[in-house]
Order: structure tokens, then sequence, then C-alpha cells
């Protein structure tokens, strides 16, 4: 009987820990999902043409297929190429804006220089 109850015990906690898991993944979604709606909402707070400092928050393989920097403006994310392979996350850059997506939540920008 005592085996039946810890049986039991142990599927309740793994139920609870799935559900919690669940519950934690579907707000970080709903998260990402609202502040992408805001960025489709509000004008870019970068310019064309304009150079920009920030830190590199990753490298990602953008749709050029070349390996570029990313980081973020107030928020708004930038994808820079030209950024020199011994850059790591985290140096600060400063990166000219050369054009927007087309929902202009993101832009592309040339590397500039080091901060």
């Amino acid at each position: 009987m005592q085996h039946l109850l810890l049986a039991g015990g142990a599927g309740v906690l793994v139920l609870l820990v799935l559900v919690v898991a669940l519950w934690r993944r579907g707000s970080e979604t709903s998260a990402s999902k609202r502040a992408h709606d805001a960025a489709q909402e509000r004008e870019p707070p970068v310019e064309i043409g304009a150079t920009y400092e920030f830190g590199i928050t990753e490298f990602t393989d953008h749709h050029s297929g070349d390996r570029v920097a990313v980081g973020k403006v107030e928020g708004f994310v930038l994808f820079t190429d030209g950024v020199p392979d011994s850059s790591s996350v985290g140096d600060p850059i400063r990166a000219t804006v050369t054009s927007f997506n087309r929902s202009h939540t993101s832009a592309d920008a040339t590397y500039e220089g080091r901060a």
C-alpha cells in the first residue's frame, strides 16, 4: 500500500513540474510576442545613414549568409556586417545604419570601429 502512495505522489509531483514548465514557456513566448508586436507599431529609434554605438549581444548568420554581429539601440535590433573576427559578445562598437527590413522592426548596419 505504501508503494502505491509513493508512486502516486511521485506522479503528482512530475505532473506539477510539467505544468509549471509549460506555464513558464508560455509566458516567455507571450513576452517575446508582445515585444515583437510593440516593435512593429513604433517608429524605429535609428535613421539610415546615422552612426550609433552599442554592445554586441550575439553573432548570427543573417539573410546574407555572412556572420554578422547583433546589437540593440533602444531595444531596436541592428544586424552589423564587417565586424572583425576578433570581436566578442559584449564588445562596444560603432556602426552606420544602411537599411531597414520590410516592416522596419530591425535594420542592417556596417561596422565603423570599436566604440
